[in-house]
């Protein structure tokens, strides 16, 4: 098995406050946690997570939008390819001070 990153939002540094929101969920704490080892697809993480499938793409596209999340494809050894999801950043550092909640990601490496 093998996959090639295709990024759906190279150029985004994401909403900190969104960012925040999307991690406030379960869900979608654990979809980060299992995509930061290497992509899984939708049913995969619906394995994982135990939740429905609705939810799982729910979480999914919240954590795209807040790039948090990247979209790949991954090719099988049969040769068939289907689409999957890796976690875009290694470190999430909240800092509170007199202006505010500032968030700071560490990507990972493509």
């Amino acid at each position: 098995m093998s996959t090639k990153a295709s990024n759906t939002r190279p150029d985004q540094t994401g909403d900190p406050e969104a960012q925040l929101d999307v991690l406030g969920d379960t869900c979608a704490r654990t979809i980060i946690v299992a995509t930061s080892n290497g992509p899984k697809t939708a049913k995969e993480l619906t394995e994982r997570t135990e939740s429905s499938s609705a939810t799982v793409y729910r979480r999914i596209n919240s954590l795209l939008e807040s790039d948090l999340l990247a979209e790949c494809i991954r090719f099988e050894e049969d040769g068939s390819h289907t689409t999957a999801y890796e976690a875009t950043v290694e470190q999430l550092t909240v800092r509170i001070d007199p202006d505010g909640i500032n968030v700071s990601l560490s990507r990972l490496e493509e």
